[in-house]
């Protein structure tokens, strides 16, 4: 027989950013409670709202499941005599088992036979660990910040003020701080604030609903995206899609109900990013465009009540907001009458990192990475890179970013183009900062890549350089964020780069700054980027040994390793692919170690030796061309039409042969071969059959 339990934690409100991720970790940390204690579970479900967490949990068993354990005592040999009567050794064991020596039982173990026992220990009924199980459950989740109340010694995110706990619809009662659980729960704080019995879950969301709180998260979204686009429809308008903002707000709200404001059109002139940035931090409001796709001067705020009279709430937001965008015009007007080039020696004041220096003397070391990065793969760029490098932290300084520092870039774009400053300069103040997370677009022009590979390369190398690098999940720098981006940078932007002599120009730039070794530092450095390309291929579905085997040999190049690694990838599909990779690593396997050196074809004594030879002398031309105009597939396909020859070498040729010239010529030849295997991929670290 299995029960349902329900438990809701009442408080006073959750920040909304608490809540996502505490529901995740109930569900998990809950089962996982109910399966050490050896509790059978179905499904369970979170809910929860600013004032509560709530969680259901279908079909959790009446009683722990039993449990059967060996205890295992002495050797047969040392537990009875000659004469097969039990020694004190296997009396003492039965005594302190509470059993008769005739209970005992013979094991076989990997050490000879011992005498054991079987014990079976009954469950307890669910319904009794309960009481003992919930405390510790609720004050074992975690949040970002946990605080203290009154006299309690208890810590939770907020206050606790009131505990629903039914197992099968009986209460589960159990104090915890202050807070005795029962069987009720409570409405919405304003709407209807009393007290609520209930008995299940189906009952607990229903009587909820009628006291005006949406306990599913899911289910509240939904009707919040209703109404949103109902009070956009209304004034011709959509709303401007913002995810973020959204699950914030249905976190925020245990009932939403909306409102369209409106602010002056004369607003409209500041730069979009800047109104909705505005709307959004400061009052977690929803732009609006009309048709035309330009924004509308009106917005719509969520609130958690529903208002007997609109038009006071309205009036309320767009006061508020009125302020809001008042102080976003004076600090844009103020800004614009200063370029940005006359900003840049601010940066002087601003501390980048106390080991690392100020904003500007990053600023400098960046610039000249950019520019090498220019001159070796876009020439033409290199003066457009400069400005750009220049200028791309200037707005750091500015008023409008000192308000909203997550416009930064989108501000160093508005005002330089103000400025006059070329469009792909301008341009670059915002895309190099691209990408800016994991879902984040990539830099589509080549200016604002490459100073953003040349700005988070001198951060990754610096830090490092310093003694900063990321320990575990401690990565308070974001410095995995910033190597995966010069990775996806690289890729999406098809630039062939030198990644070892450029981290090595990078810890140059460094150097007076950076604490340790250059060359220790480049290896480390390099090793965390080889581990972030690893990991994104592996995402992107390529096996891990066709990975392995691509990097092994000495990557420089991010762009050509991965498509080494999908046309490796490719190959291995092909059912000739695992006779030919055993071909291969026996070359590799067999050359391992030797010197290698000119191969003498007058030497040969064996027809397959010369066919060999011949064929390699062609595979080694063909690779090299391959390689050199990067076409992966092909080298590949010339690779794999030495399996024949190699196979007919092996089975007619000794290759350790006691003539030690003829032994010398012969690994000499694979050893050619080898190498020219290598320039594609360690074949050694594939398996085969």
């Amino acid at each position: 027989m299995a029960r349902e339990l329900l438990l809701e934690i009442g408080t006073e409100e959750i920040p909304a950013r608490f809540l996502p991720p505490v529901l995740e970790e109930m569900a998990a940390s809950f089962r996982k409670m109910l399966e050490a204690e050896r509790v059978a579970v179905g499904e369970i479900l979170t809910w929860g709202t600013p004032r509560r967490l709530a969680l259901v949990a279908r079909e959790a068993a009446e009683v722990q499941a039993e449990v059967e354990t060996e205890e295992i005592g002495p050797p047969k040999a040392v537990a009875f005599d000659a004469a097969g009567q039990p020694t004190p050794a296997a009396l003492g064991f039965a005594k302190k088992q509470g059993v008769a020596v005739s209970d005992l039982i013979e094991l076989d173990t990997p050490r000879g036979v011992y005498l054991a026992v079987k014990k079976s220990t009954t469950g307890r009924p669910t319904a009794s660990l309960l009481p003992e199980l919930l405390p510790a459950f609720i004050l074992g989740l975690s949040f970002p910040k946990s605080m203290h109340w009154g006299s309690e010694t208890i810590t939770f995110a907020r206050p606790i003020h009131w505990i629903l706990a039914r197992y099968g619809g009986e209460v589960v009662s159990f104090p915890l701080g202050d807070v005795v659980s029962g069987g009720v729960t409570f409405g919405h704080r304003f709407l209807a604030p009393g007290a609520v019995e209930v008995k299940d879950a189906a009952a607990y969301v229903a009587a909820l609903k009628a006291a005006k709180v949406m306990v599913d998260p899911a289910a509240r979204r939904v009707l919040l995206e209703q109404e949103l686009a109902e009070a956009a429809a209304a004034v011709h308008g959509e709303v401007v899609p913002n995810p973020g903002l959204l699950e914030e707000n249905t976190f925020l709200v245990e009932y939403p109900s909306v409102v369209v404001g409106n602010f002056e059109d004369r607003f409209l002139a500041l730069p979009d990013e800047v109104l909705i940035t505005s709307m959004r931090e400061h009052q977690r409001y929803f732009s609006l465009r009309g048709p035309d796709g330009r924004l509308l001067p009106h917005f719509i705020a969520v609130n958690n009540t529903i208002t007997r009279d609109p038009n006071v709430v309205r009036q309320g937001h767009e006061r508020v907001i009125r302020a809001r965008l008042s102080d976003a015009m004076f600090f844009f007007q103020e800004d614009a009458k200063t370029p940005l080039a006359n900003r840049v020696e601010a940066l002087k004041g601003v501390m980048f990192h106390s080991l690392l220096g100020t904003s500007y003397e990053k600023m400098e070391r960046f610039r000249e990475g950019a520019a090498a990065l220019a001159r070796d793969l876009a020439p033409e760029l290199e003066l457009s890179v400069r400005s750009a490098a220049t200028l791309c932290k200037a707005d750091i300084v500015t008023e409008m970013v000192g308000e909203f520092p997550s416009l930064q870039g989108v501000m160093g774009r508005q005002y330089a183009k103000l400025d006059g400053e070329p469009a792909e300069v301008a341009e670059a103040l915002f895309t190099h900062y691209l990408p800016r997370h994991a879902d984040d677009d990539l830099p589509p022009d080549r200016v604002g890549a490459l100073v953003g590979l040349a700005d988070r390369l001198d951060t990754i190398c610096g830090c490092f350089g310093v003694g900063l690098s990321p320990t575990g999940t401690a990565d308070p720098y974001g410095l995995r964020r910033h190597a995966l981006a010069v990775i996806r940078i690289l890729r999406s932007q098809e630039l062939h780069l030198d990644l070892p002599q450029t981290v090595a120009q990078t810890l140059e730039l460094l150097k007076g700054k950076i604490s340790r070794g250059a060359d220790e530092t480049a290896a480390e450095v390099l090793d965390f980027f080889q581990a972030r390309l690893q990991n994104l291929l592996l995402t992107e579905g390529f096996e891990h040994e066709t990975i392995t085997a691509v990097l092994a040999t000495g990557w420089r190049d991010v762009m050509e390793a991965a498509d080494k690694v999908r046309a490796l990838h490719e190959v291995r599909q092909s059912p000739e692919f695992p006779a030919l990779a055993v071909a291969f690593k026996r070359v590799i396997n067999i050359a391992q170690g030797a010197e290698g050196g000119e191969v003498n074809p007058a030497l040969f004594q064996y027809g397959e030796e010369n066919i060999l030879y011949q064929c390699s002398a062609l595979m080694e031309s063909q690779v090299t061309q391959a390689l050199e105009q990067r076409n992966y597939p092909e080298a590949c396909k010339a690779l794999a039409a030495l399996r024949g020859p190699v196979d007919a070498f092996f089975e007619k040729v000794l290759v350790m042969s006691e003539d030690l010239e003829l032994r010398r010529n012969r690994l000499a030849l694979l050893v050619r071969i080898s190498r020219t295997f290598l320039t594609m991929a360690d074949f050694s670290k594939i398996t085969t059959a």
